[in-house]
């Protein structure tokens, strides 16, 4: 059976549908998410998750409506200037991941401050995909490599990629109902294993969280090796909890 995720990654969908159920405005739904967040993020510190990765914003979610992308725009202006005190208060590392190029120079600049002001914590590290695309990520780390000249290899293109500071994540959850990955981690989710559920982001809380550990602890991981080997050589198949921690 698989040991207990060092790394989570958290699809957070469903909080447009939350608040239209309501008649609420759909960035309601996004607001209630924040909050949401925050209590996963102590769950996740609870149950010694060390390493914690959300899709906040998709390269593709400037798609949607003006005014929804401009009250997510509020929301994440407005969560740097309150929370950020808080997670440092707490132990928890911030990393801003995603294309900073088409984002305005006071949010850049608020990333780059909670960055530095959280850069010594060690108990979570919390990666916020913001304007972050997994087609993106592949291209930037291919694009260093050969300005550089350098042959681009797995290893290579592996420590270019923006999450190239934690291992990969052990387990994917995908909020809201959706079962599919939407271009996110496209490189990292390779050996991930991969948890659906209906629940809306907004209503998720730490049952929930529990019932996608659940569903981990059963499965078997094998990375391309087969159970009989597994059973044979026991967990030293598999990547240990350090080395998956790593950066």
């Amino acid at each position: 059976m698989a040991e207990a995720p060092l790394h989570v990654a958290i699809i957070m969908d469903g909080n447009g549908r939350w608040a239209t159920r309501r008649l609420l405005p759909r960035v309601a739904g996004h607001k209630q998410g924040v909050d949401t967040l925050k209590r996963c993020v102590s769950a996740c510190m609870e149950r010694g998750i060390g390493v914690l990765t959300v899709f906040a914003f998709s390269s593709e979610n400037w798609e949607r409506p003006a005014d929804e992308v401009s009250g997510l725009l509020d929301l994440l202006a407005g969560a740097l200037s309150r929370e950020v005190a808080e997670l440092q208060a707490n132990g928890v590392r911030l990393h801003f991941i995603g294309n900073r190029a088409a984002l305005s120079a006071k949010v850049c600049q608020g990333f780059a401050q909670a960055e530095a002001s959280t850069a010594h914590n060690a108990r979570l590290v919390l990666n916020i995909c913001f304007n972050y695309g997994g087609r993106w990520d592949i291209v930037q780390a291919a694009a260093k490599l050969a300005a550089r000249g350098v042959p681009i290899t797995e290893e290579a293109l592996g420590a270019e990629l923006s999450l190239a500071h934690v291992s990969p994540p052990d387990l994917l959850i995908r909020t809201g109902g959706e079962q599919r990955v939407s271009n996110f981690l496209l490189w990292q989710l390779a050996y991930s294993e991969l948890y659906f559920c209906d629940t809306l982001w907004p209503d998720f809380d730490a049952a929930a969280l529990d019932l996608a550990l659940g569903s981990f602890s059963g499965r078997e991981r094998r990375f391309g090796k087969t159970s009989a080997q597994i059973s044979a050589q026991g967990s030293g198949d598999a990547p240990t909890q350090a080395s998956r921690l790593a950066a």
